[in-house]
């Protein structure tokens, strides 16, 4: 079922998996202040639903996303210079970023970022924070911040050396040079490249996995992990007992136990 709601991406469900396609193949799907706001409301849907159970993330055309769309920025500035209202503070405007950068990274439901073509800047970024991502041998990647003047945005400083290491994500950062799909997954960057005419297949069959997953206990096991660099081992320890604890208080738990029993596959509903 496709959402015809919004004006610079596509929502796709079928089966506990949604899919958002950025759509604005004539920019490489840089994302402009409509579809900024168009995916923080989007991620926010996703969080509170109980019938999507993953979430795919792309770009429409052979391209993931070319960052935010900078050749629009002169024309703000231009219609600002003409406009009799106060110019936005900057950092005001960021925030806009930081919650939607927020949004993606705080979906409980598994997300995996699909990617063909350009993932630079901020679309790099928004890959990054999905929980997987998987690119085809088309597919480029960048932090190509330094290159327009600017410093890393959109979460990067704190996803990418999460991926790659504190060494290798300065180069990336600081060089911005434009990596292969090769390097990319040579480096750890990305989970995995496929070939292109097996991209889709791929997703899908992580995806379908995903959604017939148990909801709860996957949503605690991707908050365990999201938080293991913050706390201590005792802490951690202490986290998984308490997942653990609701985990066995669910009926998909008391479902997974009777699966096994009568040697069929669990039937998991989120409760």
């Amino acid at each position: 079922m496709a959402s015809d709601t919004y004006e610079t991406i596509i929502v796709d469900r079928s089966e506990g998996i949604v899919t958002i396609t950025l759509n604005r193949p004539h920019r490489k799907n840089a994302a402009d202040a409509v579809m900024w706001s168009e995916l923080l409301t989007a991620f926010r849907e996703v969080a509170s639903s109980t019938s999507d159970r993953v979430l795919v993330l792309t770009g429409a055309d052979g391209d993931f996303c070319s960052g935010a769309d900078v050749g629009g920025m002169d024309k703000k500035s231009d219609d600002a210079a003409d406009s009799a209202e106060p110019p936005r503070h900057q950092l005001a405007a960021m925030r806009n970023i930081t919650d939607i950068a927020l949004a993606l990274h705080r979906i409980p439901q598994p997300t995996i970022a699909k990617v063909r073509g350009v993932a630079v800047g901020a679309g790099l970024n928004m890959a990054l924070a999905c929980d997987m991502v998987v690119g085809d041998e088309t597919s480029r990647y960048s932090e190509i911040f330094a290159r327009r003047g600017l410093s890393i945005d959109f979460g990067g400083s704190f996803f990418l050396p999460r991926r790659v290491g504190m060494h290798k994500a300065k180069e990336l950062a600081l060089l911005a040079d434009i990596i292969d799909a090769k390097e990319a997954e040579a480096i750890g960057l990305v989970n995995r490249i496929v070939p292109s005419s097996e991209l889709d297949a791929f997703v899908d069959d992580w995806a379908t996995r995903l959604a017939a997953g148990p909801p709860i206990a996957l949503a605690m096991t991707k908050r365990l992990l999201g938080n293991s660099m913050n706390v201590t081992l005792e802490e951690a320890l202490d986290d998984e007992g308490l997942s653990q604890t609701v985990n066995f208080g669910t009926k998909d738990t008391a479902e997974a136990v009777r699966a096994f029993l009568e040697k069929r596959s669990p039937n998991f509903r989120g409760q």
